[in-house]
């Protein structure tokens, strides 16, 4: 019989979600202003549709304003530039993301630089990623952040606890190291140039798989009692159908490990109740006010 525990993100979003709203309320209540976020999306791109969808509606449903920039294919980067500049001196916008992936023909390194760092909702500014690897206070990439939330709600220290990631991205593997660290674990990194990956992943206590390729890590990589946190979302072709999978070999894993995030319905409902909270936090620090305690939304 296997014990594994499949943690429910959807459910945990929603729970953050309704408390981000209540403190929304307080702070709307005690400042006599809305958060708002602007989300700018160039193209078409199918997926990033969907997920803008279900931003613009989340943010609303918290009692945010949302305002959204819908841009063509084939907008100039110094156009793009000009309304990520419009964005950082409009006082009712207090956070900004630019949805990726950008069209070739724009640096995004150059559309994420010129983001205001205090309204850096996605947490990709150098500033920000400078004050997180210098345990200062910032805004963090969503995606880890949900991550860690996650975790925190399991453990309430990582004293002793070896953790693991897979990925050596900016946009997740790099900072979740940052932010596993700040929580007192043991972090190792692996990437595709690592040698016996097998045999650190089994060394885990917490594995954070974020690297793109699906059903990577196999049954054998994973410690008895494990924790796994499976930040891939990978579209396959089975039986003749479209699945989603991570980068966990989900039905494998589950047979050694004691916790797993599915997919998809684990990390990815997470990641946009995260880019609420730094919308509200955000707008806190933007009229002076103290960050919120992660304590108070979990």
């Amino acid at each position: 019989m296997n014990d594994c525990i499949v943690l429910d993100g959807k459910k945990f979003a929603s729970e953050i979600r309704s408390k981000i709203k209540d403190l929304g309320k307080q702070f709307i209540e005690e400042t006599g202003f809305t958060p708002g976020l602007a989300v700018v999306v160039v193209g078409d791109h199918p997926a990033s549709k969907v997920y803008v969808r279900n931003k613009i509606k989340q943010t609303e449903e918290v009692g945010f304003n949302s305002i959204e920039h819908k841009l063509p294919t084939n907008v100039s980067e110094k156009d793009l530039l000009s309304i990520v500049d419009h964005l950082n001196h409009n006082k009712k916008v207090n956070g900004i993301l630019v949805q990726l992936p950008l069209p070739e023909h724009i640096n995004s390194d150059v559309i994420l630089d010129k983001i205001d760092p205090s309204k850096d909702v996605d947490g990709f500014h150098a500033t920000n990623v400078g004050k997180l690897w210098s345990g200062l206070n910032s805004l963090v990439p969503c995606t880890p952040l949900g991550c860690s939330l996650m975790i925190k709600k399991l453990y309430s220290d990582l004293s002793g606890k070896k953790a693991v990631i897979v990925g050596r991205s900016n946009i997740v593997g790099k900072p979740m190291a940052a932010l596993l660290i700040k929580m007192n674990a043991t972090v190792t990194i692996v990437h595709s140039r690592t040698k016996n990956i097998e045999e650190i992943c089994k060394s885990a206590d917490i594995l954070i798989a974020a690297v793109g390729v699906p059903n990577m890590v196999k049954g054998t990589w994973i410690k008895k009692g494990c924790v796994i946190i499976d930040v891939g979302i990978n579209r396959i072709e089975k039986d003749g159908k479209n699945i989603l999978v991570g980068d966990v070999d989900f039905n494998e894993a589950i047979k050694s490990s004691s916790m797993i995030t599915p997919v998809p319905g684990g990390v990815g409902p997470m990641t946009i109740a995260c880019l609420l909270l730094n919308t509200l936090n955000a707008s806190r620090a933007q009229y002076n006010l103290n960050e919120i305690d992660l304590s108070s939304v979990l």
